[in-house]
C-alpha cells in the first residue's frame, strides 16, 4: 500500500473539523508518514503525531470547551499582562494572550515538550514577523513552535523564539501540503477555511474582526498555492457557516464535519490502493 501525507491547515474553530477526518482514518487503520500543520491545524496535528487517536482528540476538547467557567479560568491564566499593565497604560500586554502560557494551559498533556519525542514527523509553521517570511519548523523545543503558529497578530502577543520574533503561520503558508513534497506517495490536505456562503451585514467585534481578516488573507493564499500546484487529495469539510472564535460550537462543528468521513475513506482508499 502507498504511504502519505497530511496537511492541516488554518482556520481558528473551523479547524476542529480535522478531528473527523483523524477518525475517518482511525477507522482505515492507517497513518501519515508525516504531517504538516499551521495554528489550529499545528496544534490538532502535534496531538496526533503523539499518539492520540481522534476520539481521544474529541474527548478531551469537548469535556473542555463543555465547561465555560474552566475555560475562562485557564484564559485568565493564560493573559500576556496583568491588571496593573492595564492601569499602567499598557493596555496592549493587559489584553493580549501569551500563546505560550495558552498552550501549557489547553494542550493535552499527552503532547510532548520536544518535536524528537513525537510518534510521526510534524512541520509547524510559523511566520517571521520582522523578515516577513514563513518559518517552518520541525525540531527542538515542540511547545514554542506551536504556540509560535496559533499566535494570531492583536489577541495572542507575538512568540520570541532564538533570535526571531514569531506570529501566526497562517499569515504565510495556512495549509502547509507543499512542505510535504517528497516527504510519501500521496500527499492530503484538509482545507477548513471553505468558500463563504450567502451575504451577512452583522458588525464583528474587535476580535472577530481580526479573525476574520486573517480568513481573508489564508483564503487568498491558499487559492494562489492551488493554481500553482494541488495536493494529491484537496478535502473541504463543509464547516463554512461557523466562525473563526466559534469553539464553543465544537460539538457543533463535529458534527457538521463528520460527512468528510465518507469522504476520506473513499478517495484515500482509493489513492492508496492504486497501482503505481
Amino acid at each position: 500500500m502507498k504511504t502519505f501525507a497530511l496537511a492541516l491547515g488554518a482556520g481558528g474553530a473551523r479547524g476542529l473539523a480535522h478531528i473527523d477526518v483523524i477518525e475517518a482514518l482511525d477507522d482505515m487503520g492507517v497513518k501519515p508518514a508525516a504531517i504538516a500543520g499551521t495554528s489550529i491545524g499545528a496544534l490538532i496535528g502535534a496531538a496526533y503525531a503523539a499518539g492520540m487517536r481522534g476520539r481521544d482528540i474529541r474527548h478531551y476538547l469537548l469535556a473542555l470547551l463543555h465547561s465555560h467557567g474552566e475555560v475562562r479560568r485557564r484564559l485568565m491564566k493564560a493573559r500576556a499582562g496583568t491588571l496593573a499593565d492595564f492601569f499602567a497604560g499598557a493596555l496592549s500586554q493587559a489584553t493580549q494572550l501569551d500563546a505560550e502560557k495558552f498552550c501549557a494551559e489547553f494542550l493535552p498533556e499527552e503532547v510532548p515538550t520536544e518535536f524528537s519525542a513525537l510518534a510521526i514527523p510534524l512541520l509547524v509553521v510559523a511566520t517571521d514577523l520582522h523578515r516577513r517570511q514563513e518559518v517552518p519548523l520541525s525540531s527542538g523545543p515542540l511547545r514554542p513552535a506551536l504556540a509560535a503558529s496559533m499566535a494570531i497578530p492583536g489577541i495572542f502577543r507575538p512568540v520570541s523564539l532564538g533570535s526571531r520574533l514569531l506570529i501566526d503561520g497562517g499569515t504565510t503558508n495556512p495549509l502547509p501540503f507543499d512542505r510535504l513534497e517528497g516527504m510519501a506517495d500521496v500527499t492530503v490536505a484538509v482545507d477548513v477555511f471553505g468558500v463563504p456562503e450567502g451575504d451577512r451585514a452583522d458588525m464583528p467585534s474587535t476580535w472577530e474582526c481580526i479573525s476574520m481578516t486573517m480568513l481573508v488573507m489564508g483564503s487568498t493564499i491558499v487559492a494562489a498555492k492551488l493554481h500553482r500546484a494541488a495536493p494529491d487529495l484537496l478535502l473541504r469539510p463543509n464547516v463554512t457557516i461557523f466562525r473563526t472564535l466559534d469553539f464553543y460550537q465544537a460539538s457543533a462543528i463535529l458534527r457538521v464535519a463528520d460527512a468528510i468521513k465518507a469522504e476520506v475513506k473513499d478517495k484515500l482508499g482509493k489513492l492508496l490502493s492504486a497501482a503505481p
